[in-house]
Formats: structure tokens, sequence, C-alpha cells
């Protein structure tokens, strides 16, 4: 039995060193995708311009997958998941089997040894997350904001133009 669980352990140990080094190429991708982005760039040739206004939101502001995220689902998510699982395990064996609950304490440890960075890099990886949520949501609001005040100025302009259209058809009728 314990032989099964030494080898899952090493198995999930290589299972999360590849996802290290995928994380640590990720990093290194955008890391050289930001160094590209510094560099001077071309002069590109002028379109024409459109006859109609358009819109074009900034890069920022777009919504996308960002690292944050990606960061959450490839290494915060097994994380969380392995050690709520060998928690799991361990309390499902010990009830079928007291050589577990003979080694309890080894067992306790282990998952405390996972459980204590486990957590730290959980917690922070939560905070940046939220953080850039909370910023996402603040975003939309300046943005729904500034969609209400053009509605109303345009309102208002068109309420303006209304009321000086019958100004002068009144002026036009009085002096005939």
């Amino acid at each position: 039995m314990i032989e099964w669980v030494v080898t899952a352990l090493e198995w999930i140990a290589i299972v999360f060193a590849f996802l290290g080094m995928i994380t640590v190429g990720l990093m290194m991708f955008v890391f050289a995708a930001h160094l590209i982005k510094k560099l001077p760039k071309l002069p590109k040739p002028k379109k024409p311009k459109k006859e109609r206004r358009t819109e074009y939101m900034s890069k920022e502001a777009r919504e996308g997958v960002t690292f944050n995220d990606i960061f959450m689902f490839m290494i915060a998510v097994p994380l969380v998941l392995l050690w709520v699982g060998f928690a799991g395990f361990v309390i499902h064996s010990g009830l079928g089997n007291a050589a577990v609950l003979e080694n309890i304490e080894a067992y306790t440890t282990l998952i405390a040894i996972l459980g204590g960075p486990a957590l730290l890099i959980i917690k922070d990886a939560l905070d940046v997350w939220k953080q850039e949520q909370a910023e996402k949501t603040a975003f939309y609001k300046v943005k729904a904001q500034s969609v209400i005040d053009y509605n109303d100025t345009v309102l208002k302009q068109a309420q303006e133009i209304e009321s000086k259209q019958q100004e002068q058809e009144h002026k036009m009728e009085s002096k005939k």
C-alpha cells in the first residue's frame, strides 16, 4: 500500500515538475513579448479614412486570457486538487485500513508539508487575480458611466436642436 502511495507521489511530482517547466516557459514567452513591444516599430502605411466614426478599444481594455488566468488554472487549481485529493485519500484509506491509522502522523505531516506552501502560493495567486478582477470591474464601471454621460449629452443636444427648430418655426409663422 505504501509503495503505491510513494509511486503516486513520484508521478505527481513529475507532473508538477513538467507544469513548472511550462510555467517558466510561459513566463519567458511573456517577458520576450514584452521586450519585443519595446522595440521601435516601422511606420505603417496610412489607411484611407473611413467615413463613419468607429471606436477602437485599447489592448489593455480588451477582455482576454491573461497570464494570471493561465497561472490560476495550470498551477493553483491542480495544486489545490492534489492537496484536497491526498487528504481525502488518507481519510478514506484510514477508515478501511488500520495500518493507515497507525501511520496517521506521517500522513498528516505530509499533508501539512504540501499544504503550507500550497496555501501561501494560492493566497498570493488569488490576491493577484482578485486585484485584476477589481481593475476590470472598475474599468467597466467607468466605461458604463461614460456611455451614460454620452447618451445624456446626445439627448440634451437633440432636445436643444428640436427646441431651436420649434422657435424658428414659431418665428417664421409669426412673420407671415
